[in-house]
């Protein structure tokens, strides 16, 4: 290798056909639903697949994700992108509000706020983002959440905004 030349690295995804989940998460709860996808009986997300994340924890109310940071995660300046941190933040808020609702409801994320507070870098090791939720109404749900080291270490912590997609004739609540 010449001078200036760095050795080129892989990494290869997989995943499964995310429509098996979609058409799981119609039939289950939000709970029910997560709680498949960590025994494995339902696909996870493709993005957790890419990202290299996993959800380890669900309760009412309440998600739990882990990552192990890697250099596959640097930005171009040699810390983790921050990215990251929201992607995991944006995983665990949507998930704890999915934890209440109702078979048949769904949720999209409106708005989600990060603020990243210590760099992460493949040193840092596993990573845990706990999403609690604040609220769920007929329509908005809100959630806060941190990214905490093995220690407890803060690294980001964030809130969302969810819009709730609720059954017909379910009987909205706000």
């Amino acid at each position: 290798m010449s001078e200036g030349e760095t050795e080129a690295r892989s990494r290869t995804v997989t995943w499964a056909d995310p429509r098996e989940g979609m058409a799981a998460a119609k039939s289950m709860s939000g709970i029910e639903y997560l709680r498949a996808i960590i025994r494995g009986e339902v696909p996870g997300a493709p993005m957790a697949q890419l990202m290299g994340f996993a959800p380890v924890e669900v309760s009412e109310g309440r998600a739990v994700f882990v990552v192990e940071p890697a250099e596959y995660h640097y930005n171009p300046i040699g810390t983790v992108h921050g990215g990251m941190a929201a992607t995991l933040l944006d995983s665990a808020l949507g998930c704890a509000v999915h934890t209440m609702l109702p078979v048949g409801a769904g949720y999209t994320t409106l708005e989600l706020h990060v603020n990243m507070v210590r760099a992460i870098t493949r040193d840092t090791g596993r990573l845990t983002c706990t999403g609690e939720v604040i609220h769920v109404g007929g329509r908005v749900a809100t959630a806060h959440g941190r990214l905490t080291d093995a220690s407890g270490r803060l690294y980001a912590h964030g809130t969302t905004t969810c819009m709730v997609f609720r059954p017909s004739g379910s009987g909205d609540r706000e």
